[in-house]
């Protein structure tokens, strides 16, 4: 007898070419397609001929194990479509160990994930020699987090990009410990249509960024790799 079995897929940040081929393979193939709300690109569910698309949106983790549960013991290919990578913020451990306790096995499909699609709109390379070689990927304190690291990671000297925290530019700037000129940018929307890049110092980039009016669905970057120039940095042994 067959193992029935769930794929998780990452959806990539927001351009639906940005999905890995075998994501969309199995996008392409779904019967049932369980799909993480606004946060996916509706064109990339319309690529989707599954019987059933289930926007995941306000449900509680019982509800959406039993939305893949039922069907994939059923014989059915269900996919459950995460935005960026499922492995950052995904929230997917918590289904899965559900899914294998109801004897469901499962596969992680990786994507592109948000931050890599914000490097690329900013022009920058996250880690560069002389300038950081080392890239924190972290968010604020908040409803689901009693207290964070931020200001210990900032005066580290890395690049860090901080995810979940466009609410909270004013108070996530206030714990930075790094110097005030460091190179910031928020970057709106990686990869979508309506992307929008706003850059600044840690002195003054949450005050832009409302002034653009971005209040949700960005990521902060920040540290001298974000605007590095010839000079900067040191170059790589590769090419030397």
């Amino acid at each position: 007898m067959v193992q029935p079995k769930v794929w998780f897929v990452g959806a990539g940040p927001g351009d639906p070419e940005l999905i890995t081929v075998k994501g969309l393979t199995l996008l392409k193939n779904a019967d049932i397609l369980i799909y993480a709300g606004s946060l996916v690109n509706p064109a990339l569910i319309d690529q989707s001929p599954a019987e059933y698309k289930i926007n995941s949106w306000g449900m509680h983790l019982e509800e959406l194990v039993n939305a893949m549960d039922l069907p994939a013991k059923a014989g059915k290919k269900v996919i459950r479509l995460h935005s960026g990578d499922p492995s950052l913020y995904g929230a997917i451990i918590e289904q899965i160990v559900q899914l294998e306790k109801r004897g469901i096995a499962v596969e992680i499909v990786p994507g592109v994930s948000s931050l890599f699609a914000a490097a690329a709109a900013l022009g920058s390379q996250l880690t560069l020699r002389g300038v950081s070689e080392t890239l924190i990927v972290t968010r604020p304190a908040g409803k689901t987090l009693e207290s964070d690291q931020i200001a210990m990671l900032s005066g580290l000297g890395a690049t860090m990009v901080i995810f979940l925290g466009t609410e909270k530019l004013v108070e996530i700037c206030a714990k930075l410990t790094c110097p005030g000129d460091t190179p910031a940018a928020v970057v709106y929307h990686a990869s979508w249509p309506d992307q929008k890049i706003i850059r600044g110092t840690v002195a003054d980039i949450a005050k832009k960024a409302k002034e653009r009016g971005i209040e949700h669905t960005a990521l902060l970057v920040i540290g001298n790799a974000v605007d590095a120039r010839e000079g900067d940095y040191t170059r790589s042994y590769l090419y030397s």
